[in-house]
């Protein structure tokens, strides 16, 4: 686990009639494998909550049989805390790791939060990573959450995506030990100064290659050949709410059938791919560059 630097919050592909389209889950999962990148299914950008139980109980079978050679981590979220334990227990011997998001929508303060990742701790026989992401889930992780639970033997790391830099240093001082990652891909040049050990990313579904490079770049301090173009690659693939643009550049390119997703969003909310396509081409270009 301590190798991988990136992990793809990978999209879960639709078919026509709106139900998950495994054949592409496929492709697009040997793709991040032949590029090395760590897999997360179910999280955010994978549109785990919008999935049924049992929909999120077959993507995690399929991606456990197709014996990947590269690490799966599977995402934990919501605010009933039995399903989640449920869940844990379900995907314990079918998944590399666990992605453990603050509870969404309750807003809970700082003993229900360290109860919470407690006991999904102690369920999980996995390594976890705790997942700070307030715009999502209505409430900031504490730091003395992690403090309190730092030494858990199940914690490996934590994922920081609430945008701050100083929020970042905060985690950084308050629990040296564990590794932080980036859950901003625009920011990981900043967090990478400041002690960052690598990305989980929504644009490494478009640019497995890419973006490992991009990774790299960052992690080592060679910034010189990033800006202005990453910076306007990460807002063009935000230019809609997430994983919109990302599915429709999937598809533009061929590697996804369709750019469907599952209500409330909608592939309608972008109007046009043309700006997708040409930071496409930009970054195809800067990696022939620089690789």
């Amino acid at each position: 686990m301590k190798n991988y630097t990136l992990w793809t919050a990978l999209v879960t592909p639709l078919n026509g009639k709106g139900a998950v389209h495994f054949g592409d889950l496929e492709k697009i999962a040997r793709r991040q494998e032949a590029a090395g990148n760590g897999i997360l299914i179910l999280g955010s950008t994978g549109e785990g909550l919008a999935l049924s139980d049992a929909e999120k109980r077959e993507v995690v079978d399929f991606v456990a049989g197709l014996g990947l050679k590269v690490p799966v981590m599977t995402g934990v979220g919501g605010f009933n805390l039995q399903a989640q334990r449920e869940w844990i227990t379900y995907c314990n011997d079918k998944t590399d790791a666990f992605l453990l998001v603050v509870p969404l929508y309750s807003k809970p303060g700082l003993i229900g939060q360290t109860e919470w990742f407690r006991q999904l701790l102690d369920d999980a026989h996995k390594p976890c990573m705790i997942y700070n992401i307030p715009s999502r889930t209505g409430v900031k992780l504490f730091p003395q959450v992690m403090a309190s639970l730092k030494s858990h033997p199940n914690i490996w790391a934590m994922k920081e995506a609430s945008g701050s830099l100083h929020d970042f240093q905060v985690f950084r001082e308050t629990v040296p030990d564990i590794p932080l990652f980036s859950g901003d891909d625009a920011l990981l040049p900043f967090f990478s100064a400041v002690g960052c050990k690598g990305l989980v990313s929504v644009c490494s579904n478009v640019w497995p290659d890419e973006v490992s490079l991009y990774t790299e770049k960052c992690l080592k301090g060679d910034t010189a050949t990033l800006f202005p173009l990453w910076h306007t690659a990460v807002k063009t693939m935000f230019s809609a709410s997430n994983p919109i643009p990302v599915k429709r550049l999937l598809k533009e390119k061929g590697w996804i059938s369709l750019a469907a997703l599952r209500p409330p969003l909608t592939e309608e909310e972008l109007s046009s791919a043309d700006a997708l396509l040409a930071i496409d081409a930009q970054i195809k270009n800067w990696y022939q560059k620089n690789r």
